[in-house]
């Protein structure tokens, strides 16, 4: 397979090294607006013919087409924020390639009632464009990260072989994680951060579809598997509960994530002085978004393995029915910051989100998820998916309530 990853950051450089050791890699292109950035993890593979570095704006479809055809890529992994997601989309679709990216393409809140009713919704612009991808005979896999991603392999894997009927199919992710000498590091993309944690959650009911809630809504305790124990979870808007109820017959679909009161306080104040906007603001002649301020200001990502400790736990909590019998059960995957940097060189977070893409490229290669269209993670078998992680080192767990 060849591939071109647009994006070369945390999760991307996590991506690259992570494929770099599957005998199905041909070829994949690192792709990144800072291209010094791509040559200093091509150096880290030492293969420049297998990893050929470019400069790509990925805003601009015509660069991603032509990057396409340059390498004749049999696949474009999307490894950027998600503001970039349609031209990269829209570039793999005129390149004549397959598609997958970790986040579907942005939502826009109600402009009359955000806090209940849904607008434009995360993937609807993906979602339309089914048909065209099926005529063309190709594949946009979407949400193939962690969460989204293997939590709805799990959402899948349950509806299939754990139930009878599924109640609920709710995402609960928390960790344990501290950044030594930072007072506030956070461990991924600000941008997205800030994007998914302050746009109204979106929840499904069977009897209402999809609505919305206000921000940090529904507090919970959540008790987390392998010695990371309880933690606060809030409502967040998620990929998840977008896919899985297109997939999966359930009556009510959530995620909740584990951010702490000192991180909800400071993306609220983020929020109060408009430090949140995406949309660029003159300051001194210069136009400048205020969120990419933000970002600049902050340790990147990518470089903070070395003075992070602990664990994160992300997985999917079905409750449901069972020959008569009521079941509830959490499956999971804990990955542990110290065996990630010492078998990836890179932080666990962007490690987690990682290695799931590289499994579902692995699949597509073989043929084993073959489909055509624009397609959520629900869509394929889920078996060879969960065999796959733990041969990459990533095995899942079940805890039953």
């Amino acid at each position: 397979m060849k591939v071109l990853l647009v994006g070369v950051g945390g999760v991307g450089e996590s991506i690259a090294v992570i494929a770099a050791q599957r005998p199905w890699l041909e070829m994949m292109v690192l792709a990144d607006y800072n291209d010094a950035r791509a040559r200093e993890v091509q150096a880290r593979l030492k293969n420049k013919k297998k990893f050929p570095a470019e400069f790509v704006d990925a805003g601009k479809k015509d660069m991603i087409v032509a990057l396409a055809k340059k390498y004749d890529v049999d696949l474009i992994m999307n490894a950027c924020d998600p503001s970039f997601n349609k031209p990269i989309f829209d570039g793999a679709f005129e390149a004549g390639c397959n598609y997958m990216d970790m986040a579907m393409t942005l939502s826009e809140p109600h402009p009359e009632d955000p806090f209940n009713k849904t607008g434009v919704k995360l993937g609807d612009y993906q979602f339309a464009k089914n048909k065209e991808w099926e005529e063309k005979g190709l594949l946009a896999l979407l949400g193939l990260g962690v969460e989204p991603g293997m939590a709805d392999v799990f959402a899948r894997y349950a509806a299939d072989y754990l139930f009878d009927e599924v109640d609920e199919v709710n995402i609960r992710d928390g960790a344990n994680l501290i950044v030594k000498g930072y007072d506030f590091a956070p461990n991924f993309s600000i941008w997205t951060t800030i994007e998914e944690c302050l746009n109204p959650p979106v929840i499904w009911e069977k009897e209402r579809g999809w609505f919305t809630t206000a921000p940090f809504s529904e507090p919970e305790i959540f008790d987390f598997p392998e010695g990371i124990g309880k933690v606060e979870c809030v409502n967040v808007e998620h990929e998840e509960v977008l896919l899985a109820p297109r997939y999966i017959d359930c009556k009510r679909a959530t995620f909740k994530y584990g951010l702490g009161d000192e991180f909800i306080g400071v993306l609220k104040t983020l929020h109060m002085l408009g430090l949140d906007n995406k949309e660029p603001i003159k300051v001194k002649n210069v136009e400048v978004a205020p969120r990419d301020v933000v970002a600049a200001c902050l340790p990147d990502p990518a470089r903070l393995g070395p003075v992070m400790e602990g664990k994160t736990c992300a997985g999917t909590w079905v409750k449901g029915k069972k020959d008569g019998q009521v079941r509830n059960v959490y499956l999971y995957q804990v990955a542990d910051n110290q065996d990630c940097m010492d078998r990836f060189g890179c932080q666990v977070v962007v490690v987690q989100t990682g290695f799931n893409a590289v499994i579902g490229m692995e699949l597509l290669e073989k043929g084993t998820w073959k489909k055509t269209g624009v397609h959520g993670p629900e869509a394929f078998e889920p078996v060879p998916f969960m065999d796959l992680m733990a041969e990459y080192g990533f095995p899942w767990g079940i805890k039953e309530f």
